[in-house]
């Protein structure tokens, strides 16, 4: 900036008196240019959180404008004998299941060893081990203990059987087989392919309490429930053959009714969704157009013809959807006097009930069947509505337009600012020049008067 030792000579033209004037000049020349700037910044964040609130409501409207939607299932259950889960688009109804038997599993028994490390041949050899007609044949030696026969069993015939040791009392360990599967096929059978087992009883070597002294504990038996009183055998007690899309599990003996419906929270859920983000924006709208001689409560965009626009457009939408079809306001929509929306979820649901494919029609598309048995195939609201609030926000539409207008006047905004800062520099600088001459002409007239002075009065003085 300026020497700070201008003005020191004269007293006059200081480097104060040039700030003062340059504070002067930036008031008037860059400080409205700043003023425009943060209001326009003001104007592009504002946008910025409608951008926001916009995407909300448009995926608010995706989501009712899915036809999967309508096809999601819930179960209520009366009962605790099953559980039971339907697939989307699977039947709705309401039925019994009476459980009157689980399936169970085949479960045998060995005889008694020592020990879980009790050796169980003399020599090497194989077991075939049969399971539901399955067989898997099961090596050993002369060093195979029980613990290493269970776990070969695991490892061969997994999928089949389940192998585990049980301690029944001190000095008494047993091997039980269960099968994996239930049902009555689910029999297990352990034999001795080359008769190297020992017999000798569990002292160093039992390997013939694995055939000999094998015994079911628990016999596999098939389930049997009656669905709505008729009768059905299944081997498993998961059940997910007996109705398309439906997966029942029996748990216990007893009676259940269970009612399969249409998921209409999950439809509720985004309705009510869709509501509030309509209104969030519309509230939004409301404050940043609104009118007022009260700067403070006056809306950034109340003079804007663009967001005004785009007020009406939603207002509009809400209105016209239906396609002269039908209306919102069938389906339990209002708009009160302030311009909020709602939803009677009374009326919804007796729509739904009534006749649920009009209602998927009207909010996704579809097959629409008027008063008169006529069928209309129409693009449904929600989606006539994403075509309006998609042309406003999509890229290149309405508020990205709008947005960059913005920021297009901000960037030249602060190329003018800079401009003027470099003018007054240029002019300052000049100033200051002049004014440091002009400091020092006084300062020789000053020198030159004082001279004068102190002549006359010697002159005088003599």
């Amino acid at each position: 900036m300026g020497v700070s030792a201008l003005g020191t000579a004269s007293g006059v033209l200081t480097q104060d008196l040039l700030d003062k004037l340059r504070a002067g000049d930036e008031a008037a020349q860059v400080t409205p240019i700043d003023f425009n700037i943060t209001y326009e910044n003001d104007r592009k964040n504002a946008l910025e959180i409608l951008d926001a609130k916009m995407t909300n409501l448009n995926d608010s409207m995706e989501a009712l404008q899915t036809p999967a939607l309508f096809d999601e299932r819930q179960t209520s259950i009366v009962g605790t004998s099953v559980s039971v889960t339907a697939a989307a688009n699977s039947d709705v109804q309401d039925f019994t299941l009476n459980v009157t038997q689980l399936a169970t599993k085949q479960i045998e028994q060995s005889g008694s060893f020592g020990s879980n490390t009790d050796l169980i041949a003399t020599a090497a050899g194989s077991m075939n081990l049969n399971v539901d007609g399955v067989d898997y044949t099961i090596d050993y030696d002369a060093t195979t203990t029980l613990e290493d026969l269970k776990k070969s069993i695991n490892t061969i015939a997994g999928d089949g059987v389940d192998a585990t040791i049980v301690q029944i009392a001190n000095g008494d360990y047993r091997l039980f087989l269960s099968s994996v599967n239930t049902g009555t096929t689910q029999d297990i059978t352990l034999t001795d392919n080359s008769g190297n087992l020992s017999d000798d009883g569990g002292a160093t070597a039992g390997g013939t309490n694995l055939t000999t002294g094998l015994v079911a504990v628990q016999t596999g038996v098939d389930a049997n429930f009656e669905y709505n009183g008729q009768a059905i055998t299944r081997t498993s007690n998961e059940v997910n053959d007996l109705i398309v899309g439906y997966e029942i599990t029996l748990s216990e003996v007893g009676s259940s009714q269970v009612s399969v419906t249409q998921n209409r929270d999950n439809i509720l859920e985004k309705v009510d969704s869709f509501v509030s983000q309509y209104n969030a924006i519309m509230t939004e709208l409301s404050a940043l157009t609104k009118s007022s001689v009260d700067s403070n409560e006056k809306g950034i965009f109340s003079s804007d013809s663009t967001i005004k626009r785009m007020q009406q457009s939603l207002e509009n939408m809400i209105g016209s959807a239906g396609e002269g079809v039908s209306t919102m306001y069938e389906f339990g929509f209002d708009v009160d006097k302030d311009g909020a929306l709602s939803i009677d979820k009374t009326v919804l649901n007796q729509q739904l009930d009534a006749n649920p494919k009009n209602v998927e029609a009207m909010f996704s598309g579809g097959d629409y069947t008027d008063a008169a048995g006529n069928t209309i195939a129409v693009k449904g609201m929600f989606v006539e509505m994403f075509s309006t609030t998609d042309e406003l926000s999509k890229y290149n539409g309405t508020l990205d337009l709008f947005k960059n207008s913005l920021t297009d006047r901000i960037s030249s905004l602060e190329d003018n600012r800079l401009k003027t800062i470099e003018r007054l520099d240029s002019k300052y600088a000049v100033l200051q020049k002049q004014y440091a001459a002009y400091d020092a002409m006084i300062q020789r007239f000053n020198n030159s008067s004082s001279m004068f002075t102190e002549m006359a009065n010697q002159s005088n003085g003599n």
